[in-house]
């Protein structure tokens, strides 16, 4: 996406529209409501299926470029987008903020996903929408009709229209061909006459030989995730002391199926060393059983609502892992130790 392009299409517009703002906000602009007009822009895309509103500062209503110095520093911009998900529904934020020059000065573009099907975005628990160009509170009848969306639409079934094959991680495909034989091992000679399209076909990853999300999110590229967005797939370890003190951490994004065995990889799972009644033997012990770990660790990416834009994360404390999504399991998503 190139942002230069967006702002001059969005410039030549006549006016204002439920998906777009523009402020002059030439040195400073209310934070309160900036969130305000998060959640209006995000619920109005959603009610005019956008996939993205869009809010402008250092623009006129006229549409000239006059500037903007709202946080002209870069590590206070990049802090805004979690400084708005700690209001907002399910921690969503904007999608990417734009630095722009122009020579009639500094542009700021923030791309706003829509609220994700059948769940308003409120905004410091106030649900916000757009009468016009005026910001209103979102009536009734716009949160009934955002929430009787069709929630039971597949998302990882949904198909990537601009992705191909060639947008997937072939160490990933060679791994699904492994746990594939794994699974049904009668078909293993097969699978290995199948070429790469008919084999996702048949494990439904591919539709037609399109790709879905859930093949972007398993087996796609590093660099393949713009393919879903708004939508995020990150999976993050943190590891934390006894005080609750973060301590280290890192981040996984696709491909899943290879990623998560690094994730696994992050846990320290201690030995533990204990001597049964009457033996002179001590008997070493994993502090959690391995399957339990991936168990839960795929659950999380089978069970994780990826519309909401939020990251699976497993939390590592000296005597516990804590797993959480944006979802539900169908398991435990606690393991403690021994």
């Amino acid at each position: 996406m190139d942002p230069y392009s967006v702002i001059q299409k969005l410039l030549r517009n006549s006016h204002e529209s439920e998906c777009l703002e523009l402020k002059e906000a030439k040195e400073n602009f209310d934070f309160s409501k900036l969130g305000k007009y998060f959640s209006a822009l995000c619920n109005e895309a959603n009610l005019n299926q956008q996939a993205y509103a869009w809010l402008v500062f250092g623009v006129t209503d006229d549409r000239r470029i006059v500037g903007t110095s709202y946080r002209n520093n870069a590590v206070l911009l990049d802090k805004l987008k979690h400084e708005i998900s700690e209001k907002t529904t399910g921690s969503i934020t904007f999608v990417q903020i734009f630095e722009l020059t122009f020579p009639e000065g500094r542009v700021l573009l923030f791309q706003i996903p829509a609220a994700p099907r059948g769940i308003p975005v409120a905004w410091d628990g106030h649900y916000y929408g757009r009468n016009g160009s005026s910001l209103v509170a979102l009536n009734i009848k716009e949160i009934e009709q955002i929430r009787s969306a069709n929630v039971h639409i597949d998302w990882s079934a949904t198909i990537c229209s601009t992705a191909t094959i060639d947008d997937l991680d072939e160490r990933a495909i060679l791994k699904a061909r492994l746990e594939y034989k794994n699974k049904f091992p009668k078909l293993a000679e097969d699978v290995d006459l199948w070429d790469n399209v008919t084999f996702l076909n048949k494990s439904k990853i591919l539709i037609q030989g399109k790709v879905t999300n859930a093949a972007i999110v398993l087996l796609g590229k590093e660099d393949s995730v713009h393919f879903i967005q708004p939508s995020v797939a990150q999976m993050t370890w943190i590891l934390k002391d006894e005080h609750g003190t973060e301590k280290d951490y890192e981040h996984f994004g696709p491909p899943f199926l290879l990623n998560s065995e690094r994730l696994f990889a992050k846990i320290r799972n201690l030995k533990y060393r204990y001597l049964p009644n009457q033996s002179l033997f001590p008997i070493e012990v994993d502090q959690y059983d391995a399957y339990v770990i991936r168990e839960a660790l795929h659950n999380c990416i089978a069970h994780q609502d990826y519309e909401l834009n939020g990251r699976i994360s497993v939390v590592e404390k000296p005597d516990e892992l804590i797993f959480s999504n944006l979802g539900r399991f169908y398991s435990r998503n606690r393991t403690s130790g021994h």
